[in-house]
This record gives structure tokens, sequence and C-alpha cells, in this order.
């Protein structure tokens, strides 16, 4: 499906969320680095693990906000929260008051506005583009979220060390504008049914409640909750791109040189190091995503789970062992490698779990394993005090390696109940 031929809603927002995203992304890998220099590494982490409850309980309300308000009317409402969040962090570093406490508060909301605006959007995609087009629209979403990271970073080495306050003020103009935007140039594609059914249904935590008994119900099957715990182990190496990485980079990468050529040298620290190794993240997703999961769709889904868990723990070694920066290419390579076997494969291997009845709710529960990943991997900021990073860093090495014994037993319990339904 061409862009051209799609709805006017998603055209507005793809232009519009580019720019959300290209910004947030020239700030955001950096905030590990200043909160760990604020509060110290110890609070910091948990600080981190706070913030992220709010948001996993905000994603929980996520889609019921938006077929009981409307898509439009709670991405509108997201993006201002998000540029309000924005400004008032900017306002905690600025030349007039330096306050990380407000700036933590001020990311904190910014996030659960972000977890608000998420449902939203992928439910607006779903009310206007037919099934069969569905795949190609997400496709190119993500391709676009996956340049900012690209850009974004690049820019922020550049720019967020000298300029902070300007950037988080130019995140909340551009927020702000989005709002706007999506106000003035957008349509409402809710289901007018669906969204009078939920009004007459009674009081939002009734909902909350419904979910979560559904929720009991889908861990029973034994399988899944494998593959959710084998998920959550393995989060916690993939999380880590945007915790203790940076924070690992900025206290070992000390000036040195990227190129040489004759007597010219581009030399880089810490932050700008960062930014390089995270662009060149997004810069092979970008370009590797598609032909990495044809070729893993070749091989059996188990093999392929378990050894990206195993080459995760492989790229925690290489990060471990290296500050230099052709070093942290290399690790980052290998890291990339392990995300981009396993990210195509796994949702199709939750449509293989899920009863047809369920399968909605079977996505829906299987996002735990991101939701509850990055709620418990900012503790790895905090570890780096209590035990050094080396025991850090074998630490998650073991997390990863348990991760890959889990989906080997996980899908012998898979194979046995696929058999017990079919005999």
């Amino acid at each position: 499906m061409r862009i051209r031929d799609w709805d006017a809603n998603l055209k507005v927002r793809l232009a519009a969320e580019a720019l959300v995203n290209i910004t947030y992304w020239m700030f955001f890998p950096f905030l590990s680095i200043y909160f760990a220099e604020a509060f110290g590494k110890n609070k910091a982490g948990l600080l981190l693990v706070f913030s992220q409850i709010f948001s996993v309980l905000a994603n929980l309300m996520g889609g019921y906000f938006a077929d009981r308000f409307g898509r439009k009317r709670m991405m509108v409402l997201a993006s201002i929260g998000q540029g309000l969040s924005y400004l008032c962090f900017a306002f905690a570093s600025s030349p007039w008051l330096q306050s990380p406490w407000l700036g933590f508060v001020a990311f904190t909301v910014a996030g659960v506005f972000g977890s608000i605006y998420w449902p939203a959007s992928q439910a607006m995609v779903a009310d206007v583009v037919k099934e069969k087009d569905r795949s190609d629209v997400f496709a190119i979403f993500y391709t676009q979220i996956n340049i900012a990271v690209v850009v974004g970073p690049i820019l922020g080495s550049i720019f967020y060390v000298p300029y902070r306050f300007q950037l988080l003020l130019f995140a909340a103009i551009i927020c702000i504008l989005v709002g706007l935007i999506l106000t003035k140039w957008t349509r409402e594609t809710a289901p007018p049914q669906r969204m009078a059914a939920l009004s007459s249904e009674g009081k939002w935590y009734y909902f909350l409640g419904n979910q979560m008994r559904d929720y009991t119900l889908i861990v029973k099957d034994k399988a899944f909750l494998l593959f959710i715990i084998a998920g959550v182990l393995a989060g916690q190496t993939f999380m880590q791109l945007d915790l203790l990485i940076p924070v690992y980079i900025k206290d070992f990468v000390k000036d040195q040189s990227l190129f040489t050529i004759r007597d010219w040298s581009f030399r880089i620290k810490g932050e700008q190091a960062f930014g390089i190794v995270l662009a060149e993240n997004g810069f092979l997703v970008a370009l590797l995503t598609v032909s990495v999961t044809k070729w893993m769709g070749k091989y059996y889904e188990r093999n392929v789970f378990a050894l990206s868990s195993v080459v995760y723990a492989i790229s925690i070694v290489i990060f471990s062992q290296t500050h230099w920066i052709w070093g942290l290419i290399l690790a980052m390579a290998v890291f990339t490698f392990a995300e981009l076997m396993g990210a195509g494969l796994q949702q199709g291997f939750v449509s293989k779990l899920a009863p047809e009845h369920m399968r909605g709710q079977y996505f829906a529960a299987a996002s735990l394993r991101f939701t509850i990943s990055r709620t418990i991997a900012p503790l790895a900021i905090p570890m780096t005090v209590w035990v050094g990073y080396g025991w850090t860093f074998f630490i998650l090495c073991l997390l990863a390696l348990a991760s890959a014994g889990l989906y080997w037993i996980m899908f012998y319990v898979f194979e046995k109940q696929r058999s017990r339904v079919t005999a």
C-alpha cells in the first residue's frame, strides 16, 4: 500500500510523529546519564523503576481510554500533555533553575502520556486500514521510528550537553504543535457503538478488574507463561540499551580518536560515543529487519529464540571487555543481530499459542514481556555500585543464557500441549 493512498489521518501522523521521534531521541538516550550524575547510580536506578510503574499502569488503561473517549481525543491530550511535561523539564534544567527532582517528575509524567498515546495511535491504524494492508503501514511507521533512532542520537551527541535546556524546550514546542496539528487535520475513527457500549459499562476500574481477570486465565497457559518469563529475562539485556550502556560508556570511554587521516583526527568523548553506537543500532534495524526476519524464518523458532538469547549474552560480554570505540561498535552490531533474530518471528509465534477467540488478549498480554522488563531493567544501574560493572554484566549474561534455556523448555511444553489437543 503506497503512502499516497493512505488515509489523511495517517499521512498527517507520519510527518508529525517523525518530528516528535527525532526530537525525542536527541535527548532520551542521555537521560540515564543525567539522572545517574544528579542522584547517584543507586537512587537513579530505583527512581527509574518507580517511574516505569506509572507507565505500565497507563499502558494497561490506554486501550480502554482510546475506545471509551476516542483515538483522536486521547492522542491530542497525550501530545499536549507530553509537551507541557517537557516544558516543565526544560524549566528544571534552565539558566534560572537546576532541579533534577522536578526534571524527574516531568520525565515520569511525559512517560505516562506517551503510554496513553501509543494504544490510541495503533488502534487508529486498525480503524482506517484494511487488514491485508496493516502490516505494510505498521512497517513504514516502524521504519520511521528507526530512522529517528539513527538521526536523533547523532544530533543529540552534538547538542545535548551544551544545549539541554534549548533541546527540551524545542521538544515541548514540537509536542504541543503536533497536538494542535492532530486537532485540526485529523478526524475521530473510533466506532461510535464501541464508545457508547463502554460508556454504559460503568467506571474505568471495572474494566481494569475484568482485564486483570483475563490475564489470570491467560497465564494458566504454561507454554505462554514460560514465553513471557523468558522474554522478561532476555529483556534485561536489550533494555540496557538506554540504561546501563550509556552510563557505562560515559564512565569508561575517554577522549579518543574515531578516525585519523594524516594530521587530522576526529575525536569523541563518552556521550558522543554512545550517540554513535545507538545510531548504529537504529541504522542496522532499519536496514536489515526484513532480510534477517526472512532468513530466520527458514529455521525452527525454538532454535532462533534460544540462539537470539545466546547472542545477546555474547554481546554483553563484548561490551564488558572493551572501552575502545570500535570494540563498542562491534558489540552493538552483535547486540543488534540478536535483536533482529527474534523480533519478527515472536509476534507470529504468539498467534500460534493463542486460541482464536482470545488472540487479541494474548497479544496484549505478550506485551508484558516489555513492560515488566522495562520496569525491572533500571536496577542494573545501582547494581554497578553494589557489585561493580564486571559482576553486573556477568549477571546480565547469565539472565540471557537462562532465557535461552527457558525458550527450549517452553517449546517442549508447547509441543506437548499441541499434541494433546490434536490427539
